[in-house]
Order: structure tokens, then C-alpha cells, then sequence
């Protein structure tokens, strides 16, 4: 009986060492008798005691790694310290465990001297401006370097990138001084196209009314010649009401001799002080005082 419970035991003991589970999204290295046997996939793996052995637990998630902060100098000698981080995944388990001793050691020391070489050729203001780049630099570097490890490089990101305190102070100083730059720049623009539309608009003012001065004398003058006009036209009217009136009454040579005196005293009243009579005027004029004469003799009398 105790031999028995000693043989199930024994058993049990072989099964446990015997049956392995393996997760998802990871992998066993088996070795049999010190040699790589298989690559064991998600799910149940038997191996045999004492002759196999898991050698790794390999997992095929992306993972992360942190590089740690690296002094770098730059084309024009400032020292700079550079963050970054690595996202890797494992292709190839066997390569990975068999080809490197530590492949985050790999990594990291890849990551920190592929960052000095790249860094090394920029200056201070490319490090800031060309961070894809870099990145991407990086990346394909990486990658082709750790292929033989059965590593893919999926993407390496900058976290980081902190300058000394004095260069840092002296970035500041510059970026304050180009904000307000800017904004002088800004404000001058403003003024300027400020001035430039009242100029406009006054001038559009001055010629709308420049225009409307001119639209009104033209209707000024327009009415004064229609004044003019009119009253020509009622002269000319009277003058023909006149001349009929004259010619219906069959004027004899007195009466017009009479009418023409009467015309020369309203020519005479006006502003001129030299008044012209015709020469036929004489004979009326002198047969007008003959006629006064006459008449004075007969109120005499």
C-alpha cells in the first residue's frame, strides 16, 4: 500500500513536470538535453522530464522600453539631454533568446549610440525642429540592426529634449523677444491698413462729393437756362402781343415817333450813362419840340 501511494506520487510528480500550459501571446524555448528542441505555442505542450527543460518564457506583445536620459552634444557644441523610449515586439523567439545575451541591453546600447551619431550632425535648433525625423532615423536603424535578433523596431518616439539652464534662458529670452516682434509687427500692420482705408474712404467721400457738386450746378444751370428760356420766351410774347396790338391799330408816324421817345426814356433810366440815338431819332425828337411849342402857345392863349 505504500509502495503504491510512493508510485502515484512518482507519477504525478512526472505529469506535473510533464504538461505545461502555455498563455496567449507568449511562447516556450524547449531545450532537450542542452540543445534548442522547439518553440512551444499557446495551449497544452508535453515535454519529457528530466531530458527537457523550458529554457525562456518569451512574450510577443509589443513591449516598451526607456532609454535612459543621454548626454548628447550637438554640431555646435551643446551638450543636450536626450529621453527617449522604444517600442519593439519579437518575431523570431529562438533568435532572440540564442543570437543576443540581453536583448534590452541590446536595444538600449543600439538606441544611445545611433541618438550620438544622429544628434552629433544637427545643431541645436534642427534637434528641436526635426523630431520626425530623428524618430524616424532612429526607427529604421534600429530595426535593421536587431533583425538578426529577431527583433522588429515599430517605433521610436523623443520623449524629451532639455537643453542647460542657460540655453534654455537664452531660447526664452529670444522667443519673447520675437513674440513681441510679431506682435509690433502685428499692431503696425493694423495701423497701417487703418490708415490706408480712412485715406479711401475720405477720398471716396471727396469724390461722391465732388460729383454731387457737380451734378447740382449742371441742375443749377440746367434751371437757370430753363429760367432764361422761359422768359425769353415771354418777352418774345409780349414783344409779338405788342407788334400785333400796333399793326391791328394802324399807327401813324407820330405814334410810332411817340412809342420809340417812350422805348429811349426806359433805355435811359438803366445803369449806363451814355445813352446812343440813332440819327432818325433827331427828326422825331425835333418834331416833338415843335409839337410842345404848340401846345404851350395854345394853353397861353
Amino acid at each position: 500500500m505504500q509502495f503504491l501511494i510512493i508510485v502515484i506520487a512518482i507519477i504525478l510528480i512526472i505529469a506535473f513536470m510533464s504538461i505545461k500550459i502555455v498563455k496567449q501571446a507568449e511562447v516556450y524555448i524547449i531545450e532537450r538535453l542542452g540543445k534548442f528542441y522547439k518553440v512551444a505555442d499557446a495551449g497544452l505542450t508535453v515535454i519529457l522530464p528530466f531530458f527537457d527543460h523550458v529554457r525562456s518564457v518569451v512574450s510577443l506583445k509589443q513591449q516598451t522600453m526607456d532609454v535612459p536620459p543621454q548626454g548628447v552634444i550637438t554640431k555646435d557644441n551643446v551638450t543636450i539631454t536626450i529621453d527617449t523610449v522604444v517600442f519593439y515586439q519579437i518575431t523570431d523567439p529562438a533568435k532572440a533568446v540564442y543570437e543576443i545575451q540581453n536583448l534590452k541591453k541590446g536595444i538600449e546600447y543600439l538606441a544611445i549610440t545611433t541618438i550620438r551619431d544622429i544628434i552629433g550632425k544637427m545643431n541645436l535648433d534642427e534637434t528641436f525642429s526635426s523630431r520626425d525625423g530623428i524618430n524616424n532615423q532612429l526607427r529604421i536603424v534600429l530595426d535593421e540592426a536587431t533583425d538578426r535578433w529577431g527583433c522588429k523596431i515599430d517605433r521610436v518616439e523623443i520623449k524629451d529634449i532639455n537643453p542647460p539652464a542657460d540655453i534654455r534662458d537664452a531660447m526664452e529670452k529670444e522667443m519673447n523677444a520675437e513674440r513681441n516682434k510679431r506682435a509690433l509687427i502685428l499692431e503696425s500692420e493694423a495701423q497701417r491698413q487703418s490708415a490706408v482705408t480712412i485715406a479711401q474712404g475720405k477720398k471716396e467721400a471727396a469724390i461722391l462729393e465732388a460729383e454731387a457738386d457737380r451734378e447740382a450746378q449742371i441742375r443749377r444751370a440746367a434751371g437757370e437756362a430753363q429760367a432764361i428760356k422761359a422768359v425769353a420766351e415771354a418777352k418774345a410774347q409780349e414783344i409779338a402781343m405788342v407788334y400785333n396790338a400796333m399793326k391791328n391799330a394802324k399807327p401813324d408816324d407820330k405814334l410810332v415817333q411817340l412809342k420809340s421817345l417812350e422805348a429811349l426814356e426806359e433805355v435811359a433810366k438803366g445803369d449806363a450813362n451814355k445813352v446812343f440815338i440813332p440819327f432818325e431819332a433827331t427828326t422825331a425828337l425835333s418834331s416833338l419840340g415843335a409839337i410842345k411849342e404848340v401846345l404851350k402857345d395854345e394853353k397861353k392863349k
